[in-house]
């Protein structure tokens, strides 16, 4: 990809990366899938994730900016998170991630089905916004975080899906809802990009730290709790599995 843009390039990245959450959201609405596998897929991607913020994420945020930005960013993140997730469960998003029944309709609570949009988008812009700050040294993206994000995203699309379809929203509201979550990513990743550009390694670096802090905040909130509820006992396995494998993927690109 030599020729193109490294805008367009980190812009791509993003969309592919989000892109995962409409081949998840395919699967659920076109195929019976077993609650126990949703929840199976949904703690190895957790377990993919935790794995990538701890080693591409918070490794690279601790080098560029030292402990201060990092611990700052990191700590500041959770907390935008958090809050915004508090209001968004308020107006029907808490189960959002959920696959077993949970989601409201929007004949239960009207207002949800614009909540579970909201707080889809929520969750996956930090992790978009990564790939384009991956492209800042060197001009190549970060692979791990890339392949990291699409695992992670096929069982955030697959889980959520299956709720909203229970809920009995229309396949144009779900389909429409992740195919504009993986237009906005790619838009998050190129902002990611293009804005920082220009910035200290300390603010890059606590940009980094702050999506890190999203992301475990999500999984805490949102992905852990849905993989726990089915698989109970193995969910720590398999967790631990996906941790193992984005841990591999990043001691191979490195």
């Amino acid at each position: 990809m030599g020729s193109i843009p490294l805008w367009a390039q980190a812009g791509f990245w993003g969309f592919v990366a989000g892109a995962a959450l409409l081949v998840g959201a395919g699967v659920a609405y076109f195929m019976r899938v077993p609650q126990r596998l949703i929840a199976g897929v949904m703690a190895f991607g957790s377990g993919v994730l935790i794995s990538a913020l701890s080693f591409e994420l918070m490794d690279e945020a601790y080098k560029k900016g030292g402990f201060d930005a990092t611990a700052i960013g990191f700590l500041g993140g959770a907390a935008v998170y958090t809050l915004a997730d508090w209001i968004l469960a308020r107006h029907g998003a808490k189960h959002r991630k959920r696959s077993n029944g949970k989601q409201p309709s929007e004949h239960e609570d009207s207002g949800s089905g614009a909540a579970i949009a909201v707080g889809a988008l929520l969750d996956g812009i930090p992790e978009s916004i990564v790939i384009g700050l991956s492209m800042l040294e060197g001009g190549a993206v970060s692979t791990v975080a890339v392949i990291a994000i699409f695992l992670s995203n096929i069982p955030e699309g697959l889980s959520s899906a299956a709720g909203m379809k229970g809920a009995g929203r229309s396949a144009a509201y779900i389909f429409g809802v992740w195919g504009a979550i993986a237009v906005a990513s790619g838009i998050a990743s190129l902002v990611g990009y293009t804005v920082f550009q220009g910035f200290s390694a300390n603010v890059v670096a606590a940009t980094t730290a702050i999506a890190a802090g999203a992301i475990l905040s999500m999984l805490v909130d949102t992905m852990i709790p849905e993989a726990f509820e089915q698989t109970h006992d193995f969910a720590g396995l398999i967790t631990v599995a996906g941790f193992l494998a984005a841990f591999v993927l990043s001691k191979m690109g490195g």
